[in-house]
């Protein structure tokens, strides 16, 4: 196993690290099934199945065991800081022999967050490769600054605006990033970073967990529902929610909503949030 000063080392340098084992096998196969099992209690209710697969963490205890798992925590921790929260945990479901994909951009770009201490861990809980999609990094590109954008809102997309750098790409540059089931990568949010189709016939499964440090705020002021994960909040910059005490429970459900309404406002600034894909 690599050690932290390694991992944060490689992270400097490259802007991401992968893999790191963070569940067993088994392990991650019981997260996907409580997952699926409660897509499966949601089923015909649109509404709620979209703010499960954009709060996991407030919905499920399973995953909010997830966000604060030692090994993650830990990594993180040594980046950015003992004092962690987790800004957002959601999912990214390809369905099997799907043509959805996500394009080449940068987080930051549209979370209205003030600083860069922030990190990516996306944990897969389905086999992560080529054929099923796995994401796909630039080395370095993670020293840019947040280049420019262009929203494309394109039906496959599975951005919430299907945004897209506005430059050429250097595809021979890119790294699968691939993974097993309870292999997880890191990354930082300026990193350039997409991910292909799904042509496989399972569906490729993945938790993209955004840990922050406390000191972080909402450029536009907004008290954004986060999970203290690590040591303390001294800024009181966001809303810390309490671990979900059951599953699917109504009061978590309206928590979400609330949220919902504000990361809406910010991820769709400038635009028509009716045509996003998110909250």
């Amino acid at each position: 196993m690599p050690t932290s000063q390694s991992i944060r080392e490689t992270y400097e340098r490259n802007g991401f690290v992968f893999p790191i084992d963070v569940l067993s096998t088994a392990e991650a196969s019981q997260l996907r099934a409580d997952l699926e099992h409660a897509e499966g209690e949601l089923a015909g209710n649109s509404e709620k199945l979209m703010l499960l697969r954009s709060y996991p963490d407030r919905l499920l205890p399973s995953f909010d065991q997830l966000i604060r798992n030692p090994k993650l925590v830990s990594l993180v921790s040594a980046i950015l800081g003992d004092d962690l929260m987790v800004w957002s945990s959601s999912l990214f479901l390809k369905d099997a022999a799907s043509s959805e994909i996500v394009t080449w951009h940068q987080d930051l770009n549209y979370w209205g967050l003030d600083e860069t201490n922030e990190i990516t861990a996306w944990v897969a809980l389905s086999p992560s490769n080529i054929a099923s999609g796995c994401m796909r990094f630039i080395p370095g590109s993670h020293t840019r600054n947040i280049v420019p954008h262009v929203d494309t809102f394109a039906d496959n997309n599975l951005l919430s605006r299907g945004q897209e750098i506005a430059l050429n790409i250097d595809e021979d540059a890119a790294v699968n990033i691939i993974l097993k089931p309870g292999q997880a990568s890191l990354h930082h949010g300026h990193l350039f970073h997409a991910s292909g189709p799904n042509t496989t016939d399972d569906r490729r499964i993945g938790s993209a967990i955004r840990y922050i440090s406390t000191s972080m705020r909402q450029t536009a002021g907004d008290r954004t529902l986060v999970a203290l994960v690590n040591g303390e909040d001294r800024y009181d910059h966001f809303t810390i929610a309490d671990p979900p005490q059951g599953r699917l429970l109504d009061a978590d459900f309206e928590l979400c909503r609330r949220d919902a309404k504000i990361k809406r406002r910010v991820l769709y600034e400038g635009v028509d949030p009716d045509r996003g894909k998110r909250y």
